[in-house]
């Protein structure tokens, strides 16, 4: 039995613009933030992602690792509960949140399709008329990155700094029987 749709105003575009993160190189929106904003439950839009799996390559959806899951929680201020969750997330391209919208055929999904559109294309014109800033943060992720195993190296050698010394044993002074 299919959950009745939410009812809830259309979200504005800067709104769902907020929610598309990148992935694996690519711009994406997670099926927790796709099914709110079409109106449905996350487990309605991955059932209907399931039953036409043939629909979703993987440039249009794919699942997330767990260690990209992780990533996720601790950057996305808006999915606590998604912490928690055993199962791991979806995440939608461009092509992939139109695909979901026919698949769930529902007219809030087909409706809010056209501001998931916008919002990616809204992203992709700032990217393309400021390519010096996505050069710019394309290299400031590579020295994070750096900084992170050079911080890394930097704890484990103040650990072996802090350690104690191996006390040496005390040589025994007397007679010692069978020696």
């Amino acid at each position: 039995m299919d959950m009745p749709e939410r009812t809830a105003a259309p979200l504005p575009v800067a709104t769902i613009q907020r929610r598309i993160l990148r992935l694996r190189g690519e711009r994406a929106i997670l099926d927790v933030d796709l099914s709110a904003v079409y109106g449905v439950s996350t487990r309605r839009l991955n059932e209907q992602v399931k039953r036409n799996r043939s629909r979703f390559p993987t440039d249009f959806a794919f699942q997330l690792t767990p260690s990209e899951k992780r990533e996720v929680v601790a950057i996305c201020d808006h999915l606590p509960r998604l912490k928690f969750s055993r199962s791991l997330p979806w995440a939608f391209t461009e092509h992939g949140a139109i695909m979901a919208a026919t698949v769930l055929n529902s007219r809030r999904a087909v409706e809010m399709s056209v501001f998931v559109v916008r919002a990616f294309v809204a992203l992709r014109r700032v990217v393309a008329e400021h390519p010096e800033l996505a050069a710019k943060l394309d290299r400031i992720e590579r020295r994070l990155g750096d900084h992170d195993r050079q911080i890394l190296a930097l704890v484990r050698a103040l650990r072996r700094l802090i350690a104690p010394a191996p006390v040496p044993r005390k040589r025994q002074i007397g007679f010692r029987p069978g020696a």
